[in-house]
């Protein structure tokens, strides 16, 4: 269960994510890179941090936030490289940690995932988890469609490549036994007379 609370967690994150990209804070979300990240980061615990967030932050760098040291929190830029993945839909991250700060950077609630968790166990929270449940189905559908629409195309071309070399054989054959006169001798054919022919005789069946 609670993996599957989790999955939802990084869902609904991924979803705020999208609205947030393009609102106040584009510059840093739009086009995510690791020193655009920590840099965003940064101006939001400088700002405003809940006591909840600062644990995070703390859980993750292995220090405390302080304002006299941004030049040592510059060095941590490799440490949002599973956040930057994880916006731009590479990577399923597993680190709780980064989860968090994602959350935090996208201004998701609830958050933690620890408040997230013990909301979905609420009426309105098991509301929020079939309704991301079903848009997860229903991506899955749209995945499994244009598979399907692909092998469909893939064997249409399959068919079509079937049928012109059938015809290319036939052809062939005819050819074949054009350049052959009543005797049997073979006899030069040029590409036009072999058409001509061929067109002759076919109509022939016609009639």
């Amino acid at each position: 269960m609670k993996s599957n609370t989790l999955e939802l967690y990084k869902k609904a994150i991924r979803n705020k994510y999208e609205i947030e990209k393009n609102g106040e804070y584009f510059d840093y979300l739009y086009n995510p890179s690791r020193g655009k990240l920590r840099d965003f980061c940064w101006l939001i615990f400088e700002n405003n941090a809940t006591k909840e967030d600062l644990n995070v932050f703390r859980n993750l760098f292995s220090l405390d936030f302080d304002h006299t040291k941004k030049n040592k929190f510059k060095e941590q830029k490799d440490k949002f490289r599973p956040i930057e993945t994880f916006f731009k839909g590479e990577t399923n991250p597993s680190n709780i940690d980064a989860i968090n700060l994602a959350a935090i950077m996208v201004d998701f609630h609830p958050r933690p995932f620890k408040k997230f968790n013990e909301y979905c166990r609420t009426d309105e929270g098991k509301q929020l988890e079939r309704a991301t449940k079903a848009e997860v189905t229903f991506e899955l559908k749209k995945e499994n469609l244009k598979i399907e629409r692909f092998e469909e195309t893939q064997k249409e071309e399959s068919g079509k490549t079937s049928k012109a070399g059938n015809l290319f054989f036939k052809f062939k054959d005819l050819s074949k036994k054009m350049n052959q006169d009543s005797e049997g001798r073979k006899r030069h054919w040029s590409i036009e007379e072999s058409f001509r022919e061929m067109k002759s005789r076919y109509k022939r069946r016609l009639n």
